[in-house]
């Protein structure tokens, strides 16, 4: 048997994959209508959309099979995302990468394989939607053009997924996203007893720039704002806009001391852009607030966004007063 190798783009195919947040949620209806149709255009004992995990394949959706997912060692559909075509294996007992591999000498027996590449709108190869079956078979060239149109159909779902949850002026997660990906965060941050803080962050002045400077400014303003937050953060943090000029950052075993050094970060980043735009009235100034969190006080990520807008809002008024 062979395993398949590695992508070259493996860590960016990664982080698309769980950023869109989409591994181990329900079956949807959206996609199993997909499948349905592959399964009863070819005839076929199975068909899936597969999407390839660090070490497993993931089933969206599962037609005819038993298996939410398998080792990635194992999967054919891991051979597949290496190409940029259709991935046939017309009869897994005579083909040497498979003819020895657990799922064709044991159950589901595959023998027919057909799989196309799934691309994100970044170009990464997430997985597959593929057809099998537990009998050789031959795909003509109309059966190539029907899987890739079912493909693409696969592809557009994915792509909506993606507008659901991202902002799509600073490209970073919206709202919808953040409570999505944040709740399921603090869910496992408190079965490992692992310490979070939740850092939030509203720009100063912002209406000012919008009424004196106009909308295409402000909007320039925040694509800033959401760049040098992703510049201060590290890899593991979720950084999101929740809509107007309010943003947040989500730091996973993040102590007081970790918040304070990623603001300071932030602010030095800030400072340095500002010193760049020192003739220019787009200047970047914030105010921030943070809460810990704790899981018997914050029962939802709602509890800890409610929390530090409060500390936020005690902030930015402390600063009013001073100006006074």
């Amino acid at each position: 048997m062979k395993k398949p190798t590695i992508p070259l783009d493996e860590a960016t195919r990664l982080k698309t994959l769980r950023n869109l947040n989409i591994l181990d949620t329900p079956a949807e209806e959206r996609f199993d209508r997909i499948t349905r149709m592959a399964k009863r255009l070819f005839n076929v004992s199975f068909a899936l959309v597969s999407l390839v995990d660090e070490n497993r394949q993931w089933f969206k959706s599962c037609i005819g099979l038993n298996a939410s997912e398998t080792p990635r060692d194992v999967s054919f559909c891991g051979h597949a995302i290496l190409g940029d075509d259709v991935f046939i294996v017309p009869d897994a007992t005579k083909d040497e990468r498979f003819a020895d591999n657990p799922l064709v000498t044991n159950e589901p027996h595959i023998r027919f394989y057909a799989g196309c590449p799934i691309k994100f709108t970044n170009g990464s190869k997430l997985g597959t939607l593929c057809i099998i079956d537990q009998q050789p078979r031959m795909f003509s060239n109309d059966d190539l053009l029907i899987l890739k149109d079912l493909a693409s159909m696969v592809e557009r779902e994915l792509a909506a997924i993606e507008l659901a949850t991202s902002d799509e002026l600073t490209n970073v997660l919206n709202r919808r996203g953040f409570i999505m990906l944040g709740q399921h965060t603090l869910a496992v941050c408190a079965r490992q007893k692992t310490p979070a803080a939740l850092l939030y962050l509203d720009l100063d002045n912002f209406k000012r720039t919008n009424d004196f400077l106009g909308h295409a400014k402000g909007d320039a303003l925040l694509i800033a704002f959401a760049n040098k937050l992703k510049m201060a953060c590290r890899e593991s943090d979720i950084v999101a806009r929740l809509g107007g000029d309010e943003f947040v950052i989500l730091l996973v075993n993040a102590t007081k001391q970790t918040v304070n050094n990623i603001t300071q970060r932030l602010q030095n980043i800030i400072d340095d852009c500002n010193y760049q735009r020192e003739n220019s009235p787009l200047l970047i100034e914030f105010s921030e607030g943070y809460a810990e969190f704790d899981n018997k006080q914050h029962l939802t990520i709602e509890d800890l966004l409610h929390d530090a807008d409060t500390h936020m809002y005690q902030n930015k008024n402390s600063k009013k007063e001073l100006l006074v």
